[in-house]
């Protein structure tokens, strides 16, 4: 079993090996879910997000920056200002921010310059190819509404 890091959310599949998402990802990713969450008028804001999650409001600033970089959510500056989703929840796709928020660069042949003198013949890195295109399909079957279908339970948990 490989040395597991705690900076990083561990994805097993049927008992194999971990795919991996950086924290960054992660964060993004339940930054987006609280703000999906119906509640009060008032917007969302860094601190009740990250005491929400028990996690670094400086780590939930830095997401959100690159949320609204990317176009997920829009920051509101001033008094009565905080952040919210930029588009319903239906239209953000997790597929979408996975791709948005990662490095899906798995191995230095993933880039366009490849040192790798197998590189042109290479089978480990057309299996690794298929295998994260399959799990980024899997994540495109999925909108920021999916992940808020049991809103209840999670703003319950969230308090």
């Amino acid at each position: 079993m490989p040395v597991l890091n705690r900076n990083t959310i561990y994805l097993f599949k049927n008992g194999q090996g971990p795919m991996q998402l950086t924290t960054h990802t992660d964060y993004a990713l339940r930054l987006l879910i609280y703000l999906a969450l119906p509640k009060d008028a008032a917007p969302a804001t860094v601190q009740k997000v990250a005491m929400a999650y028990g996690i670094s409001a400086n780590h939930v600033a830095k997401v959100a920056q690159t949320l609204v970089q990317t176009g997920h959510i829009k920051s509101v500056r001033g008094r009565g200002g905080g952040l919210a989703l930029a588009r319903p929840a239906p239209e953000i796709g997790v597929g979408e921010v996975v791709r948005e928020t990662e490095n899906l660069r798995l191995l230095e042949c993933f880039g366009p310059a490849s040192q790798c003198p197998i590189d042109p013949a290479c089978l480990l890195k057309r299996a690794l190819v298929k295998a994260q295109e399959a799990f980024l399909r899997e994540l495109d079957r999925y909108t920021l509404a999916d992940l808020v279908d049991n809103g209840d339970d999670l703003r319950r948990l969230l308090r």
